[in-house]
This record gives C-alpha cells, structure tokens and sequence, in this order.
C-alpha cells in the first residue's frame, strides 16, 4: 500500500458527484430547483447533444456577486446556516453540493444578475476552476452546461440513450410544474418545444396543459387538514374508472418536494385495491407537515424521507383519498366484477334465458352430469331459483334433459363473473382469464405477421395531445407504422388516426391513443415490444364482458394454440386448474 496523500479539490468534487449527479436528469433537477428556490416564475430548460449539454435560464432572485464564487465551492448555501436549520428546511436544496459536484463534471458558464446591480456576473467553470468577469443581463440566472462527464468517460457508458435520457428529464419537469403551477415551464429538445405550462396558479390548468383535457374530468380532489398535528394534504386523484397499468403516474411531494415514499405509495394503493384490483389510478398529490416532523436529510438525491410518526402519516393519507372518493365508488369501471342482479319475475326470466341461452344450457348440462341426473322434474327445476334467491334464471329444460355431456378433453362450463371461463377437464376444474388467454393468442399471432392487417378511417376524431405526448408519437411514428398505426399531426396539440390495426377498429381512437402513450412513456428502449404488447391488450376480449358458449369455445381453442399458454406479455397467469381430487378431499368425498 501506498503513502496517504490528501486528494485534489477536483477528485473530492468528483467523487462526491457520484452522489448528486447520476445522469443528465440530476443536473436538471438540481439547477431547476435552485431557481424555484428563487422565487422565479419563468424556468426554460434547453436540452441538446444526447442531454449533455444543458441550459436553464429563469427570472429568479439572481446570485449576489459577491457570493458567485462561494455559490460553486463544497458545502456553501444560502439555505441553511446552523443544524438545528435541517429539522425546518424549507427550501428545495439546502446541502450546497450541486453547483460544485457539477463544475466537476462538465464545463459550465453562469450569467446572473441581481435587482441591486445594473450589470451582472459571468462566470466559466471547468475542472473546478472558475473565472468571473462582469456582463450585461437580465435580471435572474443562467445556467449552462456543455459536455456533461466529458472527464468521466466511465460514467458516459453507463448512460441509456438519449431518449430514454430525456425521458426522465421530462418526466421530472412534468413533476416539477404540477406542484409549481404559478411557474411557468417551458423545455425544449434541440429546440423543440416538449412541454410548456403558462403559470397560471391553477393545478387544473396545469394538468390540461402537460396531459389532456379529459384527464381533469376523471379526477376527484383532495383536500384535508388537520390543525392539531399541522398535517393538510391536496390535490387530485383519478376515479375508479380512470386507471392505468403502472405507478408512473403517482405524482406524490412532501412540503412540495418530489418524493418516492413507501408510506404514501402503501396508502394510496390501500384505498384503490378494493376498486380497482391489479390496476393504478393517476395521483397527484402534496403532503405538508411541520418540518420538525420529516427528515429529509436521508439522501443526497432528496427523494427518501423519514416521519416520526408513520402510522399517523399512513392513515391521515389513507382517510383524506377515501374521503375524496366516495362519491366515485358508485361508478363501476369496466375491470371490476361484474354483479349479477337478482331475477324475480317469469318475464324476466324469460328474457334473460333468450340472451344468455348458450352459456345457461352449457352450464345446467355440467350440472347435470355431475350430479348424475338423466331426467329431471321441469317443475322441480322452475322452483330451484326463487327458493333459494339465485340470481340465474331457469334454464329451458327441453336442451336440458335432452342433451348428455360429451367425452371431451375440453368441455366449457359457463362463464364466471362474466370475466372468467370455467372448464371441465379430465385432470379438474380449470379457471381461464377470458382477457389474458385472448391477449396471449393475438399477441403471439401478431408476432409471427409480417404485414398487420390495416382498416382505414375516412372519418376519425381530432385528439388533442400535449407537446410531450405530440413528440413521443412522431418520434415513433415509423414504428406505429410498422404495427398499423397511421397518425397524421394537424396542429402542435391535435393529432388523427389515418389507419388503426383492424382488429382495434371497433375501438375509440381516444382509448387506442391512450394505450399506446402509456405504453410508450413505459420502457422506451423496448418500444416495438410495447406496441405490440398494446395492441394486443386493446384488441382482447374484456373483463366484464358477456361471452356465448361459441365464442368461449374459440377463445379457448386458440388459446390452446398458443406456443407460451401459461402467461400473458405483461407476464400475468392465465389459467389455474382446481384438481378433482383437491375438490374431492374438500367435501370428503375420497374416504
């Protein structure tokens, strides 16, 4: 081993960059925060060379000039003097690391200028070195990074690519305008337009601005607050019926501060379980607590945060969603299960043996073999129902004695919960999701086609999307394309579907442009996967959905086509078989 040495101020901020800046989207993160933190009300972010070079600009407060030099040294803030300050922190950064991690890192120029001066400062950074000179400006910072890791080749290698990069970057930004919306955001990519809020002090604004309108018209708000604990939490949560296949929409803050907490997570899916099972609804929400009662000094990125009282923090989130949606738990979305309404009346009977007399014969038959009934009463039979306050009605008792159980490897028993296709096999009761067995089959189908089979719009309906949304699809356009998407872009928010996949041309294109943005916005390194992925669940029967005996017989009988039968693309079982003799031991009957 060598002699201790003590490192350079260069390599100090080098390692300690290791920390802060982990890719491009920390430096944005970083430096936006800095200029919330100075009351500005306009922030520009310029993203260009792969999100290496870097620009915000803002109208904030300016950094004095007698403290410019000290702003990019180790560990000096303006934010916070003694420790006693980092149990009431207030601001967004308060560890004074940035600005000296990133002038480690990358070349950086800063322009500011405070109200008091006429002229402002220019510095230049590189190495570590900074350089200041005067100059004329505007009041407020500019921030200007070029060649991000250009010295850490190492960390070059580490990074995705330049879309998945900005990605996060947009997706921070998103985060940022909504739990700022009296500031006015606007990013760009190599000079093009992505996002942009007008800073209006309206959430809802906001929310129309970066997404959708519609989305707005699914949201219910929350507000509550507790004056004994100081506690008050609000925002917006999505309906039942508004929901999406991941948590990349849960916009969750403390004290305004973009937050990843187990705690909020854990309450937010607690309330939404029982309504909508294995989906997620859109949050957005801000917790605010006295700051004596959170430590945000968990870690140099600021994301973690630790209560002191966790369980109250638990259930006054817990009461203030369920609160917020009681109004909502009226509307049954479309994957919950469906409730069979009780039948009383002989017309009404009638009527629903008509609709439903595929699946009713199938499944009086089964119960008939299992039972070893050759003939059975019709008026017996008639009765079954009101006695014991079934919801089914009789089933017609002609087919019923007439027709015997046939010797087949699959004999389909009826539906369950109008969602789930019940089977008799040799080996036992099997249990297919009629969603996921459909989806694997045209997923697996639409894999093998080298030309998807197109149906064109002559008359579609002009969607509006946001400038994110709109780059995300031109971007992609070749590779939607490729899987039967045709989009036309009429304006910088509107955009038409030309053509759809046929099998989706039944479906609203509002619902199709939905699937494939979420999808998209997903894992956007695999982006031909998604699509296809998407266009397979949107195509497939859903749940909730009534099927006749022949259209279970052709879903099952792909499905058992299919070469990978046991899962669905997203990776979620099909099927679950209950053994005869599982059943058997169950009642005692195997003594």
């Amino acid at each position: 081993m060598g002699r201790i040495l003590q490192l350079s101020k260069n390599v100090i901020n080098q390692i300690a960059a290791g920390e802060v800046i982990e890719r491009p989207y920390s430096v944005v993160k970083e430096l936006v925060e800095n200029s919330i933190d100075a009351g500005a009300t306009r922030i520009s972010i310029d993203i260009e060379n792969d999100c290496r070079n870097i620009r915000v600009a803002d109208n904030g407060s300016g950094i004095h000039p007698d403290d410019i030099l000290l702003a990019f040294s180790k560990h000096a803030t303006s934010k916070i003097q003694t420790g006693e300050d980092l149990y009431n922190i207030k601001t967004m950064g308060f560890r004074g690391e940035a600005l000296a991690s990133i002038i480690s890192i990358s070349k950086l120029t800063c322009i500011t200028r405070t109200k008091d001066f006429d002229n402002g400062v220019k510095v230049e950074c590189e190495n570590s070195e900074v350089k200041q000179t005067k100059t004329g400006c505007a009041i407020g910072t500019i921030m200007e990074i070029k060649d991000l890791f250009y010295n850490l080749p190492a960390r070059l290698k580490f990074l995705k690519s330049a879309k998945t990069e900005f990605a996060y970057i947009n997706e921070l930004v998103q985060s940022l305008a909504l739990i700022n919306p009296s500031v006015a955001f606007e990013l760009k990519n190599n000079g093009k337009t992505t996002l942009k809020t007008t800073g209006q002090k309206n959430l809802p604004q906001t929310v129309k601005e970066i997404f959708a309108e519609d989305i707005n018209k699914n949201f219910r708000e929350v507000l509550k607050t507790d004056n004994l604990s100081g506690l008050k939490i609000s925002g917006y949560v999505s309906t039942p019926n508004y929901t999406r296949s991941s948590k990349k929409d849960y916009y969750t803050y403390v004290n305004f501060r973009i937050v990843k907490c187990p705690v909020f997570q854990k309450a937010i899916d607690t309330v939404y379980k029982r309504l909508i099972g294995n989906r997620y609804p859109f949050i957005i929400l801000n917790l605010e607590i006295p700051p004596e009662d959170v430590d945000v000094n968990v870690h140099p990125t600021k994301k973690e945060v630790r209560y002191k009282n966790t369980n109250q923090i638990f259930n006054f989130i817990y009461s203030a969603i369920d609160n917020a949606l009681n109004n909502a738990k009226k509307e049954i979305p479309a994957n919950v299960p469906y409730i069979r309404p009780v039948i009383n009346t002989e017309t009404e009977q009638e009527k629903f043996i008509e609709e439903n007399d595929d699946v009713y014969f199938s499944l009086n038959k089964n119960i008939s073999s299992m039972f070893e009934q050759k003939e059975v009463k019709t008026d017996e039979i008639k009765e079954f129902p009101h006695k014991n306050n079934y919801s089914a009605p009789a089933p017609k008792q002609e087919r019923f004695i007439q027709e015997e159980l046939k010797e087949e490897e699959d004999v389909i028993i009826g539906q369950y919960k109008k969602t789930y296709i019940l089977i008799e096999r040799k080996e036992g009761l099997e249990i297919v999701d009629q969603h996921i067995a459909e989806e694997r089959y045209i997923y697996e189908q639409l894999k093998k086609s080298k030309n998807i089979d197109c149906q064109l719009l002559f008359i579609s309906d002009v969607i509006e999307v946001s400038p994110s949304d709109k780059e995300l699809l031109e971007y992609n356009k070749d590779k939607l394309l490729k899987f039967g998407y045709d989009i036309d872009f009429m304006s910088d928010n509107e955009i038409i579907f030309r053509k759809v996949p046929q099998i989706l041309s039944k479906i609203p294109p509002k619902e199709i442009l939905a699937d494939i943005l979420e999808n998209l916005s997903g894992d956007i390194d695999n982006i031909e996967e998604q699509i296809l992925i998407t266009t397979s669940c949107k195509a497939a029967v859903k749940a909730n959905t009534y099927l006749n005996l022949f259209q279970m017989q052709e879903i099952i009988s792909n499905w058992r086509t299919c070469e990978k039968p046991f899962t669905c693309p997203h990776g979620r079982p099909i099927s679950k078989i209950l053994e005869h003799k599982d059943i058997a031991k169950f009642f005692q009957r195997n003594k």
